[in-house]
């Protein structure tokens, strides 16, 4: 085991990737270029030096605001901060400016980078600045899809958990390439930026994703491995792209819970790939659980990846018992994160992070979300999963996207409601006759919402909060039974 000595920093990895292949491609950013390991090296030490002579001191906080087409600068900048001894505060571009404002109050930011030009050119000289594995690198701030957005603050310790230095033991050794789309600014985004700095693929970056450019670039690249979220794997179901797409051998969905109906069809979209499952929170990473699509087990997410651990609670934190539904904990393998800010929280206890979801586990270990806490539909005197929606209505062919959320009802308190993506008109006396065979009669949805999109947030997850307000508006609801 190593000891806290031993455990690397960020810009430990990258110097000596740097020194080893020195013209090794570390980023390729479709429409921008790419960048090796040895220029990720130089250019970031300019930063930090540059930084250094504005007066930036250890542990001060620096936010980081850049569009996804300039995702080799915001890698440069990351590494430049940290080589600063500061902390990066990955913001996205899509935020509105009051959100990025309340941010950077929260952490009390030293300054705001929107572009590298802004900084003084800085010597390419390694600065030298004492980093240690427990110092906090990062804080990057929660969707906010419950609430207001959470800083969580993550140490060199966490960030580098499961590096490896020798070539052979890099992540994803079967490919050359790893292909994604995931904004800046995000968990998902960030963990694509660690693997680049030390898996053994180069990483492809598409800025902004669509379809057919997603599919061409694996085409191109004949790409090994590729990762999207699950509005993505819609999408490219959905267009049915005519690429060769056959080089894929591990397709990794993160984010959200994978549909069954989704699963299946990226079995046949990507013919030789192993499609997988990550579960796992800005809060909870490193710790994760994966899943191997198993047709046999619809609906798991997996069981702990090693180094890790999954437990279900009771609001007392009493362990239950397997199939008995309660509160998911999960155990990092890794230093665990915190929030910034906010040490009263009861979401971080003794390495257990409360995941916010409800679940349970087989006898086998495999974790089943039954639904966000915040999202369960209490209607009469029934508790309604809107995960266990969502996947119902996608089993039809015509649902090329659902999502399940209360609204307020007369007599029951709170009635399920659903928006769904179509790609052909079926009424919702159909809907609700498919979906009768599938769910119990207190869970079909007493409302229907058809939307040309869902709206999401900036992290790319479906806002219920929106569905909600725009449900209680009346927008374009097609409610009743009869309808």
């Amino acid at each position: 085991m190593r000891t806290a000595l031993e455990v690397p920093t960020l810009p430990d990895l990258l110097a000596a990737r740097a020194a080893a292949e020195t013209g090794g491609v570390a980023m390729i950013v479709h429409g921008s270029g790419e960048l090796t390991f040895g220029e990720w090296d130089e250019r970031s030490n300019a930063v930090a030096n540059a930084l250094l002579a504005r007066g930036v001191g250890h542990g001060d906080r620096v936010g980081l605001v850049f569009p996804g087409a300039a995702w080799m600068d915001y890698a440069v900048a990351f590494l430049g901060v940290l080589k600063a001894g500061a902390v990066a505060v990955p913001l996205s571009d899509r935020m509105p400016p009051a959100e990025i404002g309340q941010i950077a109050s929260h952490c009390s930011t030293s300054l705001i980078i929107t572009d590298l030009h802004e900084l003084p050119k800085g010597s390419s000289e390694a600065p030298g600045v004492a980093l240690g594995p427990g110092d906090v690198a990062q804080i990057l701030y929660t969707s906010g899809t419950t609430g207001r957005a959470k800083g969580v603050a993550a140490t060199h310790a966490n960030l580098a958990f499961g590096a490896q230095r020798q070539p052979r033991r890099r992540a994803f050794a079967h490919s050359r390439h790893l292909v994604h789309a995931f904004p800046i600014g995000t968990n998902a985004g960030q963990m694509m930026l660690f693997n680049a700095l030390n898996a053994h693929p180069a990483v492809v970056t598409l800025p902004r994703f669509t379809p057919g450019r997603f599919a061409g670039l694996i085409e191109k690249y004949q790409a090994g491995t590729v990762f999207v979220v699950p509005a993505m794997a819609i999408e490219l179901l959905g267009n049915r792209v005519s690429y060769d797409l056959s080089s894929v051998l591990l397709l990794g969905s993160a984010a959200a819970p994978l549909p069954s109906a989704v699963a299946t069809g990226l079995t046949e979209m990507f013919p030789n790939a192993t499609i997988t499952n990550y579960y796992t929170s800005t809060e909870a990473a490193p710790a994760q659980t994966i899943m191997i699509f198993d047709p046999d087990r619809p609906g798991s997410v997996g069981r702990a990846a090693a180094g890790g651990g999954v437990r279900i609670w009771s609001s007392e934190r009493e362990a239950v018992p397997p199939g008995e539904i309660g509160e998911v904990w999960m155990r990092s393998p890794a230093a665990p994160r915190s929030y910034y800010n906010d040490s009263g929280s009861d979401v971080f206890r003794e390495g257990w992070i409360r995941m916010g979801d409800l679940g349970y586990l087989d006898e086998d270990g495999y974790l089943y979300l039954v639904d966000r806490e915040s999202d369960v539909v209490k209607s009469g005197a029934f508790k309604v999963s809107t995960l266990k929606v969502e996947d119902a209505l996608h089993r039809h062919p015509a649902v090329i996207e659902a999502a399940a959320y209360g609204v307020p009802h007369a007599v029951l308190g709170t009635a399920v409601a659903a928006a769904v993506v179509l790609r052909a008109e079926v009424p919702n006396v159909e809907l609700r006759a498919f979906l009768g065979d599938l769910l119990a009669q207190h869970e079909i949805p007493a409302e229907i919402v058809r939307m040309d999109v869902l709206p999401r947030n900036h992290s790319g997850k479906v806002d219920k909060r929106a569905l909600r307000a725009a449900s209680q508006a009346g927008s374009q609801a097609v409610s009743g039974a009869g309808s």
